[in-house]
C-alpha cells in the first residue's frame, strides 16, 4: 500500500518507470497533506491564549473542524491506495484474452468498468477536496496567527490537488461513450476548478491580511 512507504520510498517510486504511484495518487496524496495543515494550525490554537477568549460557539468551530481535518488525512490516503489500485485493475483489463467473441466481450466490459473506476476516484478526490475548503477558512479565521501561513499553503495545496484530479477524470473520461455523462462530468469538473479558486483566493487574502 502506498500509504505504508516512506516519504523517500515514494518519492522514489513515483520518478521510477512504474505507472502506479502517478498523478492521481500525487492529487489525493496532496489533499491529505492540505488536511494535515489544517488539522496543525488547529492544534496549535486549541489551548492558547487566543482560544480561551473565544467564545463558546468558535471553540466548539476549531474543535469541530480540528476532527475533519484529521478524517479527511486518512481518507484522502484511502484514495491514494485506491486511484492506483484502480489504474493497475485497468491495465490488467488490456491483457485479458481476446481471440474468442466471448472473450472480446468480457475483455471490452472489463476495460469499460476499469475506465470508470479510474474516473470515479479522481473526481471523488476533487470533490471531497473542494469540502476541505470549509475547515481551513475557519483555520484561516480563528487559527493560531502564528502559523496562519500554514492555512495558505493548505489552500494552494487543495486547489493543486483539486485541478491535478480533474486532469485525470478528464484522460478517463475521453473512454467514455455516453455523452450526456460525460457533459455532466464536465460540467461538475468546471464548476469544482472554478469554485475552488474562489476559496483558495479567500483564503489566500485572510492569511495574507494578518501578516
Amino acid at each position: 500500500m502506498l500509504d505504508q512507504k516512506t516519504v523517500r520510498q515514494f518519492i522514489s517510486e513515483l520518478g521510477s518507470k512504474s505507472p502506479t504511484p502517478g498523478g492521481g495518487s500525487v492529487s489525493a496524496l496532496g489533499a491529505s497533506l492540505a488536511s494535515a495543515l489544517g488539522a496543525m494550525v488547529f492544534n496549535l490554537t486549541v489551548g492558547r491564549k487566543e482560544y480561551n477568549e473565544y467564545n463558546h460557539e468558535e471553540k466548539m468551530s476549531v474543535d469541530k473542524n480540528l476532527v475533519q481535518c484529521i478524517v479527511n488525512q486518512d481518507k484522502f490516503l484511502e484514495l491514494m491506495n485506491k486511484d492506483a489500485d484502480v489504474f493497475l485493475n485497468l491495465m490488467s483489463a488490456f491483457k485479458l484474452p481476446k481471440e474468442s467473441s466471448d472473450e472480446k466481450k468480457i475483455r471490452s466490459d472489463k476495460i469499460k468498468e476499469g475506465y470508470q473506476g479510474a474516473l470515479e476516484i479522481p473526481l471523488n478526490v476533487a470533490e471531497e477536496a473542494y469540502k476541505v475548503y470549509e475547515y481551513v477558512k475557519i483555520a484561516a479565521k480563528l487559527g493560531n496567527k502564528n502559523v496562519i501561513s500554514d492555512s495558505g499553503v493548505s489552500a494552494l495545496l487543495l486547489q493543486a490537488s483539486i485541478e491535478s484530479a480533474v486532469l485525470n477524470v478528464k484522460i478517463n473520461l475521453a473512454s467514455i461513450k455516453d455523452e450526456n455523462y460525460k457533459e455532466k462530468i464536465k460540467a461538475r469538473c468546471v464548476e469544482l476548478v472554478k469554485q475552488g479558486r474562489i476559496n483558495r483566493d479567500e483564503i489566500l487574502a485572510l492569511v495574507n491580511e494578518s501578516l
